[in-house]
């Protein structure tokens, strides 16, 4: 039996090569008699995996020295608040937030907790379909960084373009972009990312973050919350997620496989045009957002009869195409076409929309 294309935005599938190797490697990991998840993280087993998933990482990214890698807990939601506790120096310190969608909001009422935030609004009329150009603000150069959310899951908002912040530390919540093309890490301050789209499975959190903003964080910051803490222990201070951990580090051994992000961005480009010209070709389906700031990675789209909605789930998940219902906040259907989506994936969903229309159009 062929496996269903998955199209949900998070957890979301994962490459089968990954998975088949996990299935292998189960009960015996090179002929260690454990499962990966029974193992210490301080065994001699599991630090080889951890520091070969790190050396991949670090490969794929072409990663300056001057930046540490953590393998965290707690989801980029907890991140929200890492960030501030840690980047700002005092309680009512200055930050700067650019706002295009429902995580960027997120992150803005967290960081509203603890410093001065300013919010650079990228909506239009209360509605999320592009970013705001780069000529049309500029960084507080009192900040003590700016934030911004390269791609926004819910709305599907991307941003074609790395702001431009001066000296001020860049912050970028990449959890659904990082992995997906290539990256010059060397513009960010720090890189957070939720695993649970293009890296590996939901519990593990990746920070990347230069060393130089590792210093004493918000007075009263728990210890658990700074990230000189794990920095200083190897991502050890506690137990790590260990077996998303070793995950990641498969999904970074099939990226390298594959080409690495040069070619991992050829096809995520490739998969992303095929499934807008569909709908712009059609009257049927129409996608709101600008067409400079669509995103490769979540695509949504609404059908001209809404009345037709649980009738086009239905039978795409007959069809084998599963959880293509949009975020309740939006409505509609949304395609999250991650680095696992094979292509055949986005033709099939392509030839299901052409034959739904023809039938119900």
């Amino acid at each position: 039996m062929s496996r269903p294309y998955n199209f949900s935005a998070g957890p979301a599938m994962l490459p089968e090569p990954v998975l088949r190797q996990a299935q292998e490697e189960m009960l015996d990991w090179r002929g260690t008699g454990q499962c990966v998840a029974e193992m210490s993280h301080r065994g001699k087993a599991f630090l080889r995996i951890a520091q070969e998933a790190e050396a991949d990482l670090r490969e794929l990214l072409d990663l300056p020295e001057e930046y540490q890698v953590l393998f965290l807990q707690g989801g980029a939601s907890s991140q929200f608040a890492m960030v501030p506790l840690n980047l700002l120096r005092k309680q009512g310190d200055a930050a700067d937030y650019l706002c295009t969608g429902s995580w960027s909001k997120k992150a803005i009422a967290e960081g509203k907790r603890y410093g001065a935030v300013r919010v650079i609004d990228g909506s239009v009329d209360g509605r999320f379909i592009r970013v705001p150009a780069q000529d049309s603000w500029a960084p507080n150069p009192e900040a003590a960084y700016v934030h911004y959310t390269p791609n926004e899951t819910i709305q599907g908002v991307e941003f074609p373009y790395v702001p431009e912040t001066g000296s001020v530390p860049l912050v970028a919540d990449m959890s659904s972009t990082l992995l997906s093309r290539p990256l010059d890490v060397s513009r960010y301050g720090l890189i957070y990312a939720g695993a649970q789209k293009n890296i590996g499975p939901a519990g593990l959190t990746l920070v990347i973050v230069r060393e130089d903003l590792l210093k004493e964080p918000l007075p009263g910051t728990p210890t658990m919350f700074r990230y000189k803490t794990h920095a200083d222990a190897q991502s050890m201070y506690n137990t790590p997620p260990t077996y998303a951990w070793y995950l990641a580090g498969l999904v970074f051994r099939w990226l390298k496989a594959l080409g690495g992000l040069q070619e991992m961005a050829r096809i995520n480009e490739r998969k992303a045009k095929h499934l807008y010209a569909a709908i712009d070709a059609s009257d049927f389906y129409d996608n709101p957002v600008e067409p400079d700031c669509r995103s490769w990675m979540n695509v949504p789209f609404t059908l001209a009869d809404p009345s037709l909605d649980e009738r086009f789930l239905a039978e795409a998940a007959e069809a084998g195409l599963l959880t293509l219902k949009g975020h309740r906040s939006v409505g509609g259907m949304r395609a999250s076409i991650y680095n696992a989506m094979p292509e055949a994936g986005v033709k099939a969903l392509v030839d299901f929309m052409a034959d739904f229309e023809r039938r119900y159009g």
